[in-house]
């Protein structure tokens, strides 16, 4: 399964800001179970790589894991290096994206208008992080997709929730990024799996997807 299939099938991406390194495995695990196959590890969360790491040793090939806030060419790399094949960035930066592209890597850069969009797809982006969603919200996201590609995939991400889900697919996004909705530091295992397993559902209904 290529990683960009692991999108199409369930298009939605866990962030887990915050996370420490000793928790990868077991909230990765109850992110697995519940249905996610895609997992960002923000630079800004303690010790990022080696969680990456982890993450990417323990699922391999059966779940997209990377690094997210990603700024600079060297965290693309390091991203890389750790195993990650996943880069989410809250920015649009061309060299980002080409870095990302040339390694196989599926990249997330973050846009909000149409210029930037069309940056973004110049530079090889074929996914956009319309950040932060809820500033902008789903008509926003409905004429960027009037003129968008039809190949190029927008998720929604900041402010977004479960309850939104089917306001922003009837909009035209191709996916979604949460935070908060998914994890915090201060959540316990139980509840990561029970969020985890209340938006994979709410996702799967808005979509018309059997679970």
């Amino acid at each position: 399964m290529s990683l960009e299939s692991l999108l199409e099938k369930v298009p939605l991406v866990a962030i887990l800001r915050g996370l420490q390194p000793e928790r990868a495995i077991e909230v990765g695990n109850a992110l697995f179970d519940a249905g996610i196959r895609a997992i960002e590890v923000p630079f800004n969360s303690p010790q990022p790589l080696e969680s990456i790491r982890l993450l990417s040793d323990k699922f391999r090939d059966t779940c997209l894991c990377g690094s997210g806030t990603v700024l600079t060419i060297e965290q693309v790399q390091q991203t890389h290096d750790a195993g990650g094949r996943l880069i989410v960035s809250p920015n649009s930066d061309p060299d980002v994206i080409r870095a990302a592209v040339k390694l196989g890597m599926v990249d997330f850069p973050g846009i909000a208008t149409a210029t930037e969009a069309f940056s973004a797809i110049k530079a090889g982006a074929r996914h956009l992080k319309l950040f932060p969603g809820a500033t902008y919200g789903a008509r926003h996201l409905k004429a960027l997709n009037d003129v968008l590609p039809k190949h190029v995939r927008v998720y929604p991400v900041g402010g977004v929730g479960a309850d939104d889900i089917a306001e922003w697919l009837q909009a035209g996004a191709a996916g979604f990024g949460f935070g908060s909705e998914l994890f915090r530091p201060t959540y316990s295992t139980q509840e990561i799996s029970q969020r985890a397993r209340r938006v994979v559902e709410r996702y799967n209904a808005a979509a018309g997807r059997n679970a």
